[in-house]
């Protein structure tokens, strides 16, 4: 049974970062197919060693080009998809991310028609098969399947409880348990995807040292890259 403390925690962890990055770029996520696309394109995105709202802002800038579904991804030049990300301030790795995501539309399109749906359905289940399916999207790497699957378990019920390393290690920043099953008893009502992405958010937040020094949060990528690199 949860320690009135802990409860206290839970509930401030989820009054300070209790939004998704789906919902930050203003997709509202359903189990149909745009939603889940552009679930995986901001996967894609948040990937990179960028920072998050810079992924999220050239999520925006896609959806806002008309860019929500992997048909209308495959069939855009590439020079659109890179004014598209331009126009998001992902300018950095505008030109690589523009063929990626052509080349991974184009492999949905072939694969499932374009609808992650049928990438479920075919992986029967088993969490390793639908990770292992995912990966095979260019620019979803690791980080990549985790964001996407930390995010979708909301509405892919199979997924959950998804609480990576990374939310994990949020938890513990908390004085939260660290261990999932543990975890995941303290989510209530709560939805699951909010709840990690929450602790994801605690983990990759930085506390301001200096007068005046602005807090920047960096992506999944960018942290696990720069701790290695």
């Amino acid at each position: 049974m949860p320690t009135a403390s802990t409860r206290a925690a839970v509930r401030d962890l989820l009054d300070t970062h209790g939004r998704t990055y789906a919902d930050e770029a203003g997709i509202h996520l359903r189990n149909t197919p745009q939603p889940l696309y552009q679930l995986l394109v901001l996967s894609c995105l948040l990937s990179a060693r960028i920072r998050s709202g810079t992924a999220v802002a050239a999520s925006r800038a896609l959806s806002h080009a008309g860019l929500r579904d992997a048909r209308r991804m495959a069939d855009a030049t590439w020079q659109q998809r890179v004014d598209a990300l331009g126009e998001g301030g992902y300018r950095r790795y505008d030109e690589r991310t523009a063929t990626q995501l052509g080349v991974g539309a184009e492999l949905l399109l072939q694969e499932y028609g374009g609808d992650l749906r049928r990438l479920r359905e075919a992986a029967g289940g088993d969490m390793t098969t639908l990770r292992s399916l995912l990966r095979r999207v260019p620019g979803l790497g690791p980080v990549g399947v985790d964001i996407f699957l930390r995010e979708v378990q909301g509405v892919w019920p199979e997924v959950a409880p998804y609480l990576d390393a990374k939310a994990l290690q949020g938890a513990h920043r908390r004085g939260l348990p660290d261990e999932p099953k543990a975890l995941a008893r303290l989510t209530g009502d709560t939805d699951p995807a909010l709840f990690a992405a929450a602790m994801v958010r605690a983990a990759l937040e930085r506390k301001t040292t200096e007068p005046g020094e602005h807090t920047t949060e960096l992506t999944d990528g960018a942290r696990d890259r720069r701790s290695v690199g």
